[in-house]
Order: structure tokens, then sequence, then C-alpha cells
């Protein structure tokens, strides 16, 4: 396992109040990676150097430091320029990365479907492209000088190439994507069944709530992470309606910006659902600042429109459990406090989602003649059929639907309350 030096700089008071709580980030970021943090080393200072990030002395103390534990990389817990990097380096005397770099390794550790795999090494190659083109620019400033003409420049423009070549057709590939899943997406629409997107802060327990609501087994891990894969699963209600739910990747302060672009093929499973239930790690003493960051990446996203859920999870952990799920009976349906690993407050979330994303539908009665299964077919596409059974001469049908949608088959409503 490599070891590893985390460094904080801080340039403003705010910065300086969150620097213990964002360096606990790192580590967990760094073990999720595969490495064991050593050390934890701070700075405070009014403005970030151009050539170190962090102050000339401060860099020297880490290559110190960094000589003594005998550790293989250091880590930064802001994004570095190409030119800090390499200065860092060869001060340092070792492998320096940024926050950026460690969030996109896990990201590549954890992908696991073709497309998840596309998406991570389309981010990485964006993170890559300007830095070797900086490169470029720095042995263009000095050319004639001698060993810098030629070959050095020519293999750094094969380099530039190839990766733009690359990004081109990953681009390609990741289009196609987004093609089948706006096809999907399209045909769930014209079936009229609703769907939900889980979203949050990584680590929060959204693929552990996943399962509670569609019995399923996706993989769920307390890690950094975990999911990296969009995953879309029906869950029914105790009344027989059903939605589709999606699980997504987890939201993190701070998200690499190659990253959000780079998996918009999966974030439009977000921005395009009816509902968005926001998963909250309630148990942490930073969900205040995990949910303005998962808020703040949302509305980057224009998801503004879309209604939500706020689901305080892991209420299991506190211990004031019991008072958070008499809050469940409350008439806020915007919020609902649960344990998603036991099963507790569940139910009543199960409850609030069919409130909301069924509120605009009513129970009708039909009888359809024998010589209409034609309309009988139709039910599906448009209606919830909760009951169907074939009487003498027609079908008896009881379904939830919008108002809007019955007008073919309004001339065969039952009459009263409910017939049968």
């Amino acid at each position: 396992m490599e070891k590893a030096i985390l460094v904080n700089l801080a340039t403003t008071r705010q910065e300086k109040l969150e620097a213990e709580e964002s360096m606990e980030e790192l580590a967990n970021l760094t073990l999720a990676a595969g490495a064991r943090v050593v050390e934890k080393i701070f700075q405070n200072r009014p403005r970030i150097s151009p050539k170190y990030f962090i102050g000339e002395g401060k860099a020297e103390e880490i290559a110190r430091t960094r000589k003594e534990l005998q550790a293989d990389l250091v880590i930064f817990d802001r994004n570095l320029s190409a030119i800090q990097q390499r200065s860092l380096e060869k001060k340092i005397g070792g492998k320096v990365i940024d926050r950026t770099q460690l969030i996109m390794d896990i990201f590549a550790q954890r992908a696991r479907s073709n497309e998840g795999k596309l998406q991570v090494e389309l981010a990485q190659l964006n993170y890559l492209l300007p830095r070797l083109v900086g490169k470029g620019i720095g042995l263009s400033r000095q050319a004639g000088g001698i060993g810098l003409r030629g070959p050095g420049e020519k293999k750094l423009e094969e380099d530039r190439r190839r990766i733009q070549d690359r990004i081109a057709r990953i681009r390609k590939e990741i289009q196609g994507v987004q093609k089948r899943r706006a096809s999907q997406r399209q045909n769930r629409k014209e079936s009229h069944v609703p769907v939900v997107s889980l979203v949050g802060y990584t680590s929060a327990g959204k693929s552990t709530l996943f399962n509670q609501l569609c019995h399923e087994s996706a993989f769920a891990s307390p890690q950094l992470f975990a999911t990296l894969d969009p995953v879309l699963r029906r869950a029914e209600l105790p009344d027989g309606l059903f939605f589709y739910l999606s699980d997504t990747v987890g939201f993190i302060k701070k998200l690499p910006v190659q990253l959000i672009t780079s998996f918009q093929a999966t974030l439009e499973e977000v921005e395009e659902a009816d509902c968005l239930l926001h998963v909250i790690d309630y148990s942490s003493p930073h969900s205040k600042t995990q949910v303005e960051a998962v808020e703040q990446i949302l509305a980057d996203m224009e998801t503004a429109d879309i209604p939500v859920i706020k689901v305080y999870n892991k209420i299991d952990l506190l211990p004031q459990k019991e008072e958070f799920l008499a809050k469940n009976k409350s008439s806020d349906p915007c919020s609902a406090y649960i344990s998603a690993m036991t099963g507790e407050g569940v139910p009543e979330l199960r409850d609030k989602i069919g409130a909301f994303i069924f509120k605009d539908l009513q129970v009708f009665y039909f009888r359809i003649p024998k010589n209409r299964e034609d309309l009988l077919e139709s039910f599906p596409r448009w209606s919830f059929v909760l009951k169907k059974r074939e009487n003498v001469g027609h079908w008896e049908v009881k379904v939830m639907a919008d108002p809007r949608f019955i007008t073919n088959s309004r001339a065969f409503l039952a009459k009263g309350d409910e017939p049968w």
C-alpha cells in the first residue's frame, strides 16, 4: 500500500475554518484509492504561489518529511497547474498529485461497465490534454535552444494528436450511449411511469436505500464512490402503483469539472427525473456542508424545476432516533427520516414518494365490451392497471390515471365510486 502525505493550503478565513473537514475527506478519498495517510500538512498564506502553490519553505519541509517517512506520494487538497505540479515534484523529489487526479483514480478503479470506463477515460484525457499543451508552449518559447528543438516538440505534438483523436472517438461512443438512453427515457415517458432519481453526497447510503425500495441487491459499500454506473429498477408501492428508481454516482465538494462533463450521459438520468430523493447522511457532523455541496451541483445542472424529497438517512446511529421517526407522521411531504440499513422509516418514505409522484392521478372504473379489446390493450400505455377481470360480455378494469388521458375510453366509464 502506498504511503501518502496530504497537504492543505488555506488562503481565506473560511478555508482555514474548513481545513480539518476538507483534509478528513481527502484522507477518506486516499484510503478509497488504496493508499495510507502518514502525515497531514497545513499552511495558511494570503495567496497561492504561482510556482509551488504553497510557499517554497513549506515545499522544502514537505521534501524532508517525505524522505523521513519514505512516503510514495504527496496529495494536494486543491487543483494544481501543470507548472506547479512539475515544480513541486522537482522540489519534493517524489510523485505529486492533486485532488482531481485522486478522484479520477478512484473512478477508474470503480468503473465496471464499458460506459463507465469510457466516461472516466474521457475525464482523464481532458485533464491531461492542457498539461501537455502547457509543456508544448514551454518548449516553443525556448525554441532555438540546444536540445529543445525538433524531436521534443514533435513528440508532444504526436501525444496531443493521439489524445485528441481518442477524445473524439470516446465522445462519439458516449453520444451513442446518450442516444440509447434518450430512446429508453422516451419509451418510459410514453408509458407514463414516473422516474425517481437518488442523489446525494458520496457514501450517504443511496445504494442501500435503492436496495430497500427495489428489493434488490445492488452493490452497496461505505466506501466513497462505490456506485459509478447508473442502475434503473422498478419499485412497487403497496397499492400496486410503481415507478422507476435510478441510482447514480455520488457527489462531492470540489467535484472535478472534467467528471461532471464526462458523466453527462449518466447525469441526464437525474435531469430527466420526475422527482429527486436527496439522500443525506444525517449522522455525519458535516451533513450541512455536504447538503450545500449537493444543492450547488444540482443548481449547476439546472434541476430547479424537479421536486425534491430530502431523505435524512442513518438515524439508527443517532440517540434521537425515535424523535426523528415520529417526524415522519408530520404533514411535511418533502422530508423523511430513515435508516436504509435497518429499514426504519422506509414505509413512510414510500408513502411520501407515492403521494408526491402520483398526486395528479385518480381512480377510474371501466366496462370494456368484448368487441373493443383494442382499447383494453391500450390501457397500460396511459394508466396503471390495478385490477382487471373478465365478465359476461365485457371486461371490468380498475385503473389509476391522469384524467387528461382517458378521453378515448371515457364512454365506457362505470357509474358509482366503486361499482364492483
